[in-house]
């Protein structure tokens, strides 16, 4: 995540704190010295909608893989132990899971911070005082678009009033809510509207997703914007950070050439404050998939993140999710430590390195067919990888 807010306009929002800290670029298997990694935890694979660019590849059924409530809960107390500071949990639907408040209340209970990514069509007014009554720090709601363009993407009508009504209830008790949208050729027209949207609505809080190929959405490659929509789009998101300011917190995620892109435009028309932008970049080193983020699915494997599902380093059910991530037996795990000397093509010549790490892997190896090679959704030039280094 790259905190849009945070490097224009100096906000201090929780998730700041373990992006931009000191060593943080240089932790193997956390997010700073003497804590874990944050954790996306997939806790079912059940959904109750049909969304074109899922991950997960989530369906409307049942599956038995799912880690009981027992299992769960002593894959939180290792957590604990492994000093997580984050616990996101995902699905699927996660509000879906039965047991949910229960585990939800377990975390807060070993004090771990929970945050619950929904699609929010489930969370009636009860359902919102549930999830604040057991701790939920955060809940992201996910929306493709506005209205039935929303239900388009997302394959079942009504879902778009139905998450509003979700953002709302959580908005009416003070629970703390924002938006997850993923930009695609599908909705990328509709992006004012989402700022629209968001501020009549008051929501403190959006993430910019990049498509990230993988699962159902492995078949949408061509369904991704172009180079030059994507700079658009960014120079959009940093406008509106600079109107909002403060008061909404707005993030982009799995592309890091925005990071590169933003301080190129800060150097450009905010020198002002491009050092401070430079030294928070560099705390922070780029992508850190399976060093300071770990993914675990519903059936208990492990995973760099949660968009690269088809790469293993190993089951909870057979080994502590912490002794997995401190002592890697998997060649993947132990090179996404040390990734930059295996990049290959624009990536292992590019200047940014030091502040994108070699960006999204999934990308490069769903196109390419090679882990390595340069990510594809890359939208800097040939002659802004090659100019101003740091």
């Amino acid at each position: 995540m790259i905190g849009i807010t945070k490097l224009l306009c100096g906000s201090e929002n929780f998730g700041d704190s373990l992006r931009y800290t000191h060593g943080a670029k240089d932790e193997k298997y956390g997010v700073s010295r003497g804590k874990g990694p944050v954790v996306v935890w997939n806790c079912t694979n059940t959904c109750n909608l049909s969304c074109k660019h899922c991950y997960a590849d989530s369906k409307h059924c049942q599956f038995e893989e799912e880690l009981d409530t027992k299992a769960a809960k002593a894959l939180i107390d290792d957590l604990a132990s492994f000093k997580v500071p984050v616990l996101l949990i995902s699905g699927g639907e996660p509000l879906l899971r039965k047991d949910i408040f229960e585990l939800l209340k377990y975390t807060r209970e070993n004090n771990i911070r929970s945050t619950v990514s929904t699609n929010g069509t489930l969370i009636d007014k009860e359902v919102a005082k549930d999830l604040k009554q057991n701790g939920v720090s955060y809940v992201g709601i996910s929306l493709d678009g506005i209205g039935i363009r929303n239900d388009a993407f997302r394959g079942v009508h009504g879902s778009f009033d139905k998450a509003a009504t979700g953002i709302r209830n959580c908005l009416d008790i003070g629970q703390k809510v924002g938006l997850r949208f993923t930009i695609n050729r599908s909705n990328y027209d509709q992006l004012e509207d989402v700022f629209y949207f968001i501020k009549e609505e008051g929501i403190p809080r959006v993430c910019f997703y990049h498509l990230a190929y993988s699962g159902r959405a492995s078949q949408m490659i061509e369904e991704d914007i172009t180079h030059e929509e994507k700079r658009l789009a960014m120079d959009l998101i940093m406008k509106k950070a600079i109107e909002f300011g403060k008061k909404v917190e707005i993030l982009t995620v799995d592309n890091h050439a925005d990071a590169a892109y933003l301080y190129l435009k800060v150097k450009e028309n905010h020198p002002e404050i491009a050092d401070r932008v430079s030294k928070l970049l560099h705390m922070n080193g780029g992508n850190r998939s399976g060093m300071a983020f770990a993914n675990i699915d519903f059936k208990g494997n492990v995973h760099p993140d949660q968009f690269t599902q088809h790469h293993t380093f190993g089951n909870i059910r057979e080994k502590k999710f912490s002794e997995i991530w401190k002592n890697p037996t998997s060649s993947l795990a132990l090179e996404l430590r040390d990734r930059k000397p295996l990049l290959t093509g624009r990536c292992s010549l590019c200047k940014w390195l030091s502040i994108c790490n070699g960006n999204l892997r999934v990308r490069a190896e769903a196109v390419t067919g090679d882990f390595w090679a340069s990510d594809p959704a890359c939208y800097l030039t040939n002659e802004e990888i090659g100019g101003l280094p740091f």
